[in-house]
């Protein structure tokens, strides 16, 4: 299965920020929306991710100066991106290799969907079940 099918159907916009939002503003924006990372954008485009464990390691490294930052300053970046046409498994490799939770999915330079390996294992575990049952089904009336 592709990317594209996982997010198809999906509505609402996609939480972001600029590289010029004070760091205190986006852990607002993430504690506010109940979310662990948002895309950063610099003049419309991609800039990087600022993610929950950017703020860990900001505050342990400077403490409360940490929060005087703008996102540019701290943000991780580059970030690294899927196409819609990425495959789950694809994208579920991409993730543990790099060891991070949020892939912005990127169509023809825009910013399409923000996926999490949440959204992703949850489609392999849907899938695991649906196999299991079939199975299950299978053996049942053989």
């Amino acid at each position: 299965m592709t990317i594209a099918r996982l997010i198809q159907g999906r509505t609402g916009s996609i939480h972001s920020c600029t590289t010029a939002t004070p760091v205190h503003d986006a852990i607002g924006l993430l504690a506010e929306k109940r979310i662990g990372a948002v895309p950063v954008f610099d003049g419309g485009r991609l800039a990087g991710i600022f993610s929950e464990r950017d703020v860990i390691y900001g505050l342990n490294s400077e403490g409360a100066s940490f929060l005087d930052h703008t996102v540019g300053e701290v943000m991780t970046a580059p970030a690294v991106t899927v196409s819609p046409d990425t495959t789950v498994l694809e994208a579920l490799a991409l993730i543990t290799r790099h060891r991070f939770r949020h892939l912005p999915v990127e169509r023809s330079g825009e910013i399409v969907a923000f996926i999490s390996i949440g959204d992703l294992v949850k489609h392999r575990i849907d899938l695991i079940q649906s196999e299991a049952e079939a199975l299950r089904s299978y053996i049942q009336t053989a």
